[in-house]
């Protein structure tokens, strides 16, 4: 097998590298601070084609497979988790489900100001009594004439108080089930629909979040995104696509985090010698690199078979739990290194502390990734342990 990334992807990850080091990491702490990412700091995102990097070149985007999303996440994650989330929110599941599923009018309409950054993106699945159970989704979506009628709210939704564009899961059929839920393609602006207060987090800075409400919202038939009745399925893959990305961005923070732990240690004296000649420290970074190499090994080779059109529900769930528990391992150790500095606000290391401990909830809990990963187990299994009777 080669690991080798093709040429012009190892180009496009070094010019994201010197844009991410050089442009938009020395702006954390504002970003940190004032719970802003600079306006030209977006600009200038949105001039080097980072908000297309999902949407084909036909409708204006970068148009990169999923290999080349991950490497080029994986440089974006160095930087402000904020940061990361906005455009990351907006390539992921905001944007994939109109690429993957809409159709022909609906991608000449969308993609083209999504990919320039004119419009953003935004994923409206959560709501207050479906969370880690999608399928008891409350908001309704009823047909009447060339419209549908959407009503109920959701929550924590990212990007909600700057985007345009929402890709919002209604329920068109509570007799069926998840079979009855279907996808719209809702704009800010339309009647009836309402995007509430931003809400405060723990952490992730610059990128904000909102409550959703739709009081007899009015979206026009054309507006489906796909098949009606499967809204499901249809988040379930843009899910899973989210998953594999969010890994990748994982990666990129957990790099950057040895990268200062390392240089740390060897700055850093102690008993009159460097702490890095201290075993314990060595052990800790030893196992830092390991973590980061495994997570890293995984995350392409997933990626690697997003691109080659495999059935992924179960890989992505284990990468995406596997992002997420090692970020948050890697910045404990960060923190553990660092000592009292690694507390400390002026410093970044406490910045990734905070922004880590979300990986582990949004776009799918941990015991929601085991979940779904021990229910391909259950299916592969009876598949594969079937009786054929004559």
């Amino acid at each position: 097998m080669d690991f080798t990334l093709p040429n012009e992807l190892i180009e496009m990850k070094k010019s994201i590298r010197d844009f991410i080091d050089n442009t938009v990491d020395p702006f954390a702490d504002q970003i940190e601070k004032e719970d802003q990412i600079p306006e030209h700091i977006m600009k200038m995102s949105k001039e080097i084609g980072l908000f297309g990097l999902s949407i084909p070149e036909e409708y204006g985007g970068i148009g990169t497979d999923m290999l080349g999303k991950c490497a080029i996440y994986e440089e974006i994650g160095r930087t402000s988790n904020g940061y990361t989330t906005v455009i990351g929110a907006h390539t992921g599941i905001g944007s994939v489900g109109i690429v993957e599923m809409g159709n022909e009018d609906q991608r000449r309409k969308y993609l083209p100001v999504m990919a320039s950054g004119e419009y953003i993106g935004a994923f409206a699945l959560t709501e207050p009594s479906a969370g880690s159970n999608a399928v008891a989704l409350k908001t309704k979506a009823v047909k009447q004439g060339d419209k549908y009628i959407l009503n109920g709210s959701k929550h924590y939704i990212t990007n909600a108080p700057i985007a345009d564009v929402f890709t919002v899961m209604a329920v068109t059929d509570p007799s069926k089930g998840a079979k009855g839920i279907t996808s719209f393609i809702v704009e800010k602006g339309m009647k009836g629909f309402i995007i509430g207060k931003t809400e405060e987090k723990m952490g992730l800075r610059g990128s904000h979040s909102a409550e959703l409400f739709f009081d007899n919202c009015e979206v026009p038939v054309e507006n489906v995104l796909g098949v009606e009745g499967l809204g499901y399925v249809n988040a379930l893959k843009i899910l899973a696509n989210g998953r594999v990305g969010l890994a990748a961005r994982n990666l990129g923070s957990c790099q950057k985090l040895l990268e200062l732990s390392i240089k740390y240690a060897h700055e850093r004296e102690q008993f009159g010698k460097p702490i890095f000649e201290q075993q314990i420290i060595q052990h800790y970074l030893a196992e830092m690199a390991l973590d980061v190499e495994t997570l890293r090994s995984v995350t392409y080779r997933v990626a690697w078979m997003v691109d080659q059109d495999m059935n992924v529900i179960k890989e992505a769930a284990m990468v995406k739990l596997l992002g997420s528990e090692i970020y948050n391992r890697i910045a404990d150790k960060a923190v553990q290194i660092h000592g009292g500095i690694g507390y400390i606000k002026d410093f970044p290391i406490e910045r990734y502390y905070r922004d880590a401990r979300i990986t582990k909830i949004y776009e799918g809990t941990s015991e929601i990734q085991k979940n779904i990963i021990a229910a391909q187990l259950h299916k592969d299994y009876m598949k594969n342990n079937s009786v054929v009777t004559s």
